[in-house]
């Protein structure tokens, strides 16, 4: 009852084709219940599916929100050290005021170059998005002027600035100093 090595490999064959058609039909019933399943999982899918809308939607406002920050913070980041620079210009046009008046040739020298250097570096702050706020015969806005006094005057409008104390500046469109201002009050 020994077979010989050529009846080996017809039957092996055999067997190994039959296995293999076992497991095809094996494997459709699996495949039918598997979407069965997934019908059923729909609902965890769904769930799944709402909370990675939800997080790509977050991450995407979060983007735009940092994108925000980091433009204000280009726009607005040197605003301290502008702020200081400012009292140096109020401190060049108090030189330029002190010394305006004065009659020797040396001195008005000195004061044409104060208030070319002056020009310059507001020029440099102009160029960094500083600008001065316009009041002398504006109207009063108390959002870029802070009233510190106010004196009767003929021939202004009620609420018109008629001297400034202290210029304001603006940077990038956003107060930085609110100028300090004498409004004229009619009764």
């Amino acid at each position: 009852m020994y077979m010989t090595d050529q009846e080996k490999p017809e039957e092996v064959v055999v067997e190994k084709e039959e296995l293999a058609e076992e497991e095809i039909e094996a494997k459709e019933p699996e495949v039918v219940e598997d979407s069965q399943e997934n019908e059923e999982e729909n609902p965890e899918q769904e769930d799944f599916k709402a909370k990675f809308y939800y997080l790509a939607a977050e991450m995407d406002n979060m983007k735009k929100r940092f994108d925000r920050e980091k433009d204000n913070l280009i726009k607005y980041g040197n605003e301290k050290i502008l702020n200081g620079l400012i009292e140096v210009v109020d401190n060049f046009d108090r030189t330029v005021d002190a010394l305006a008046n004065d009659e020797d040739e040396k001195v008005k020298n000195i004061v044409s170059g104060i208030e070319m250097v002056r020009k310059q570096f507001l020029d440099v702050l102009k160029n960094n998005g500083l600008e001065k706020v316009e009041s002398l015969g504006e109207t009063f806005d108390p959002n870029f002027h802070e009233a510190m006094a106010q004196q009767p005057a003929e021939g202004k409008e009620d609420q018109e600035i008629i001297q400034v104390f202290q210029h304001g500046y603006k940077l990038n469109g956003r107060l930085l100093r609110a100028a300090k201002v004498v409004i004229a009050k009619n009764d």
